[in-house]
């Protein structure tokens, strides 16, 4: 049956959102809408237009028999930043200090279009990167590896420091943790990854880097390869740091216990996305 022009943009720009980094053929959509090629570029070429002009993303085309369109997820520059002073201040709030130092994120984590905007961001950052899986360690990096592989459109692969006997046949390591030197273990299933894998690793907090540095020996079990780390906050270190690449989107650089403030500014997210 054939469908309104409106309905049919509205519809294209739904399936398009829905399904990131998926090459859809000009074929399938002119059977889906019972409708001229013709008709159907031209419908994408005003979501394309669109979707530039709203810093939504790009709509890619590929031309030849085979090729079509993707849609590729990105956020404006100033709405990135815009998010990013907002996260300042909400982790700078003072009820956020708990013992030890250490600050509350969980609420944080825990609101859908917040994740969204942290997968966003970080997925942005990877536009031209081949990306096969996205890792992170058990559990609170877990919401914001769910973000970013969904924007990304691959899988997400969760290491953990206990064994689970749903994960079968697992690969474990020992690294050290950088902030506190113990030795802690971390595993993750031998069918989670495919050997050759290209990985970005994700977490919600960064100290030492010792975390991030044993996910990044265990990529090197699987015989893959690390694309890019990047943290949603991390914390100044005093010490040798583990990792030196990454990419941060928030720093908290300063915690007094004693007066119950925390300061936070941005990361180095923008530093890197200006080598670009």
């Amino acid at each position: 049956m054939k469908v309104k022009r409106s309905e049919r943009l509205i519809d294209m720009t739904r399936y398009l959102l829905e399904k990131p980094h998926k090459l859809v053929s000009l074929t399938y959509f002119a059977k889906r809408y019972d409708s001229a090629k013709s008709s159907i570029s031209e419908d994408l070429s005003i979501i394309k237009k669109t979707f530039k002009e709203r810093g939504t993303g790009t709509l890619e085309t590929v031309p030849g028999a085979a090729g079509g369109v993707r849609y590729i997820p990105e956020i404006a520059k100033e709405e990135a930043k815009e998010f990013i002073e907002e996260m300042c201040e909400r982790l700078s709030e003072t009820n956020r200090l708990l013992p030890g130092g250490y600050v509350y994120l969980s609420d944080l984590l825990g609101e859908p279009q917040i994740l969204r905007q942290i997968g966003k961001i970080i997925a942005s950052q990877y536009l031209h990167d081949s990306i096969d899986a996205v890792m992170t360690v058990a559990t609170k990096g877990v919401p914001i590896a769910q973000a970013v592989s969904s924007y990304l459109n691959v899988p997400f692969v969760m290491v953990r420091r206990d064994s689970k006997i749903t994960e079968g046949s697992t690969v474990s390591i020992n690294y050290v943790s950088g902030s506190s030197e113990r030795i802690e273990k971390m595993e993750l299933s031998k069918r989670s990854l495919k050997r050759g894998s290209r990985v970005l690793i994700v977490d919600d907090f960064m100290k030492g880097g010792g975390t991030v540095n044993g996910m990044k020996s265990l990529i090197e079990e699987f015989e893959a390869q690390l694309v890019g780390v990047t943290v949603f906050a991390e914390s100044t270190f005093s010490g040798n740091r583990m990792i030196e690449d990454y990419t941060s989107l928030l720093c908290v650089d300063e915690v007094d216990i004693r007066d119950k403030t925390i300061h936070v500014t941005p990361g180095n997210y923008f530093n890197q996305k200006s080598k670009e």
